[in-house]
Parts: structure tokens; sequence; C-alpha cells
């Protein structure tokens, strides 16, 4: 068994989705084999067969109002930063197991990054589902320069850093949508 990863050479399951690079079979059960594991999917989030990112984007919603309402900003802002280190460990731990640096489970990228651009979105309903819609697109699409780091970072960091940028990128957005176009009342 290697240490790092806490995967035993046979481990199989007749339920649950089979790695297409290795024999691990992604469930549960394997979500919870280990710490990286469990924070990479985002607590399971990623098993999600359709569209794990966004079900990764969509779970850091309860965690920003949980942790908005026990949290005061600076220490909301210090736990981001932790959990972005966390997850350079736990996306290239989970990687290197699955044999798959960025596999399309882990999500704990979009996890951390939506949660960065929820704390500098202004409350409301239309404000949140504009900061989705747009997240979702640069995540997706990876305009340059996220197609660059994408394709240039390796292992966790690599993972995590796409995601920041995406959400750079939305918080421009946001900020230029309300700075020009509220300001001029076209609305």
């Amino acid at each position: 068994m290697d240490m790092t990863t806490l995967l035993p050479k046979d481990y199989s399951q007749s339920d649950g989705v089979k790695s297409k690079t290795s024999n691990v079979v992604l469930d549960f059960v394997f979500v919870c084999k280990h710490p990286a594991y469990f924070l990479a999917f985002s607590g399971g989030g990623g098993l999600i067969p359709k569209a794990p990112g966004t079900v990764g984007t969509l779970v850091a919603f309860p965690l920003f109002w949980i942790l908005d309402y026990y949290l005061d900003p600076v220490h909301f802002l210090i736990l981001i930063d932790i959990f972005f280190i966390l997850g350079i460990w736990a996306c290239g731990v989970t990687g290197k197991a699955l044999g798959v640096p960025d596999y399309g489970g882990i999500v704990w990228d979009e996890t951390v990054a939506f949660l960065l651009v929820l704390y500098f979105t202004p409350p409301g309903l239309e404000w949140y589902l504009a900061a989705f819609v747009l997240f979702r697109f640069f995540d997706i699409v990876k305009p340059q320069p996220i197609r660059y780091y994408d394709k240039r970072l390796k292992g966790g960091f690599g993972v995590m850093f796409d995601d920041i940028i995406a959400a750079f990128f939305t918080l421009i957005c946001l900020a230029g949508w309300k700075a020009w176009v509220m300001s001029e009342s076209f609305f």
C-alpha cells in the first residue's frame, strides 16, 4: 500500500465508476479512503457523473453561507487561503492516485475559487446567479491566459491556479457591471 495515497493495489467494488486510467473505482468509499480524496472531490460532489465542475461550484454556496455567518472578513479570507493551499496538496495526491492530474471529478478547485468569488460578490440572487454563470463560463471556455496556465502548470498547483484566474475574470466582469452599467442607471 502506498502511504501517500492509502489506496490498496487490489481496490475494487461493483458499484461506482471505474477510472479510465487506473483500476480505481470512483465511489463514495474511494472518496472516504483518504482526506485528500475527500477534499479533492469536495466531499463527494465530484462523483456526480454529469457536470461535476458545476456541482463543485454549487458546493461553494452552502459553504459560503455557513462561513460568512460565523467568520469575520479577515478570518474568512485567511480560510480561503488555507483551502487553496490544502487544495494544492489534495488535488496533487488525488490526481497522482488516479493517474490523471486534473481528473474531472476533482472539483475542490472550483469550490475554493467560487468561494472567493462569492466573498466579493454583492449580496442578492441576481448577483449570485451572474457570478455563477460567469465563473462557469470562464472555467469551461478557458480564455487566455487561463488556457495557457491550464496547459503549462502541473500537479495540484496547476489544478488550483487556473480556477483562481477564472475567479479573477468573473470578479472583473461583476465589478465592471456594477461600476459602469449600474451607475449609469441603464436598468
